[in-house]
């Protein structure tokens, strides 16, 4: 279970006993630690002040990829890094992770031409270390033009033709911290950090100071070591630390749109230039019927928590689509819904939000605490591996605690299977299968639980056959039910936002079903008439920000 009481019973158990490692925040990078220190024998707890993957990890591009576009940076060690890492990603978690053929279409007088994407995918396959059957190959126009027919005409020289990793971004970051659940790792969403604790002695950072924000009550959670991996708020606790020194963060936005495919009807995954002569590059992505556009790239000084979409962010990108495809123009109102993302990077001076790095960087404090910022998602195992070797090893050294290597490379996350991808597709055919035939569902329903829990699925199938008394349908009331018992859900953008993702890629169903899914979680989790106000208000708020764009 990974409950509400599941949930409970971790923030008491946290403050029973000195852990070995307490984990601040809930993204990937914090579920990669807190799954890797476990692993490795440790007693490990992890804090979220919001739910899980509510900031930068849900707010990505939603790719598993090698970062090719880091080759014109000169950046061969961050290609190579997270290039191999994309398949070891896949394997662990092939239900949240899909290739798609990435097509890079080169145009007269753009970034790319047919010398220079030969030689750049050449070099990205070797470094990578993709496999055979999905290395490169290059299309003429016209090749170009058959297996992509949207494509403008008019200057196409050809394309590239390549493989990357579709994911599901908020869902990685939870089935990494439900499998460390499963391992004995203590996780609680909602449970914000008021205050670091000290050794009055010597200054060194023993413990934190926690409020739950669901009942408003505090907790003091004692570890031998802190990990501070907030992302967009590593340098607010570097602050309440007094150890922000030399390098510091700088937050950078990306905006993404989708559009129903109908409006874009495109047969693969396209990577193109954007026609302002501005150095950036952007993707079209197909997923579930619809088609996601993006990304925008500037620098970005306010509240991290919900960066503001603005209108002339969404026209960017449009007219950048606009430029590229074959197709009646894109408006506005075409747009169907939008999301918006911090990237939390290190500050490099003189450099334009799309050059700045993505490298991952650690800081050690002088008080002992851990922080860790920059990054990619496709990255976030190997920085949890590098971090931990470090605090293990200052374990070692001065707690006496063994030093174990890393054991997360072949770890199947929740909902993957033991054999990678291959073992994950023949057991999707039979779960499919099994649902439409044991639990009267329609194939596109069973193959959406499928996609969406991987191994998980039988236990969301065994939802079906309780009795339904709501307005929801079974498949939306099973997968409630299963969020509330077994995925942490405590709030209703936690379900529609974050756990389905039909905030952003089916806005209808979302907006037919909300009402309803408050009122099952009130009686479930036993709210008041007043909370009820409170979390139907929330969520208009949430569904505006996602689909109104006033300035």
């Amino acid at each position: 279970m990974f409950s509400l009481e599941t949930r409970n019973d971790n923030l008491e158990k946290m403050t029973q006993n000195t852990l070995d490692v307490l984990v601040i925040g809930g993204g990937i990078t914090g579920a990669g630690i807190v799954l890797d220190a476990v692993t490795r024998g440790l007693t490990v707890g992890l804090v979220e002040m919001r739910d899980f993957a509510s900031g930068t990890s849900s707010r990505s591009t939603k790719l598993v990829h090698g970062g090719l576009r880091y080759l014109a940076q000169l950046d061969i060690k961050t290609v190579a890094e997270v290039g191999q890492e994309r398949e070891i990603v896949y394997e662990n978690a092939p239900h949240v992770t899909t290739p798609v053929k990435m097509m890079l279409p080169f145009y007269k007088g753009g970034t790319f031409g047919p010398f220079t994407t030969t030689i750049a995918l050449d070099i990205y396959d070797r470094l990578a270390k993709v496999k055979k059957n999905e290395r490169k190959f290059m299309l003429n126009p016209e090749e170009s033009l058959r297996r992509e027919p949207y494509l403008i005409e008019k200057g196409l020289s050809g394309t590239g033709v390549y493989v990357e990793y579709r994911t599901d971004d908020s869902r990685l970051t939870l089935e990494a911290l439900k499998k460390a659940n499963e391992l004995g790792a203590m996780i609680s969403n909602y449970t914000k950090v008021v205050k670091l604790l000290y050794r009055q002695e010597t200054g060194q950072i023993i413990g934190v100071r926690v409020i739950d924000t669901v009942t408003g009550k505090e907790y003091p959670i004692y570890a031998k070591r802190v990990i501070n991996a907030t992302g967009p708020w590593v340098d607010q606790l570097r602050e309440l630390d007094q150890s922000k020194e030399g390098k510091y963060l700088h937050m950078t936005k990306g905006v993404h749109v989708v559009v129903d495919q109908d409006k874009l009807p495109l047969s693969n995954a396209i990577y193109f230039d954007t026609p302002f002569n501005d150095g950036r590059m952007m993707f079209a992505i197909p997923r579930a019927g619809k088609v996601y556009i993006g990304t925008t790239d500037t620098f970005y000084e306010k509240n991290p928590a919900e960066p503001e979409i603005k209108r002339e962010d969404v026209d960017y990108i449009i007219r950048a689509t606009n430029a590229i495809f074959d197709i009646p123009k894109l408006k506005l109102s075409d747009v169907e819904t939008a999301w918006a993302g911090v990237r939390p990077l290190i500050h490099e001076a003189g450099k334009s939000p799309s050059e700045i790095s993505r490298r991952d960087e650690i800081f050690h404090s002088k008080s002992g605490l851990y922080s860790i910022a920059g990054g990619k998602l496709t990255g976030y195992r190997k920085m949890s591996e590098t971090i931990m070797d470090k605090v293990l090893k200052d374990l070692s050294v001065n707690e006496g605690i063994p030093y174990i290597d890393c054991q997360t490379k072949e770890l199947t996350l929740s909902g993957g299977v033991v054999g990678g991808s291959a073992a994950f597709n023949q057991l999707a055919d039979r779960f499919i299968q099994m649902g439409q035939t044991h639990y009267n569902l329609a194939p596109a329903e069973a193959k959406e639980i499928v996609q969406r829990y991987g191994a998980n699925a039988k236990v969301v199938f065994d939802y079906l056959l309780e009795e339904n008394t709501t307005n929801l349908n079974d498949m939306t009331l099973a997968m409630l039910k299963y969020g509330l018992e077994h995925e942490m859900i405590l709030d209703p953008v936690d379900f529609l936002l974050r756990r389905t993702s039909y905030l952003l890629f089916d806005i209808k169903h979302a907006l037919e079903i909300k009402d309803d899914v408050i009122l099952f979680m009130a009686t479930y989790l036993n709210w008041t008439e007043e909370k009820v106000a409170v979390m139907m208000e929330e969520l208009e708020v949430e569904i505006n920000r996602h689909t109104v764009f006033p300035y």
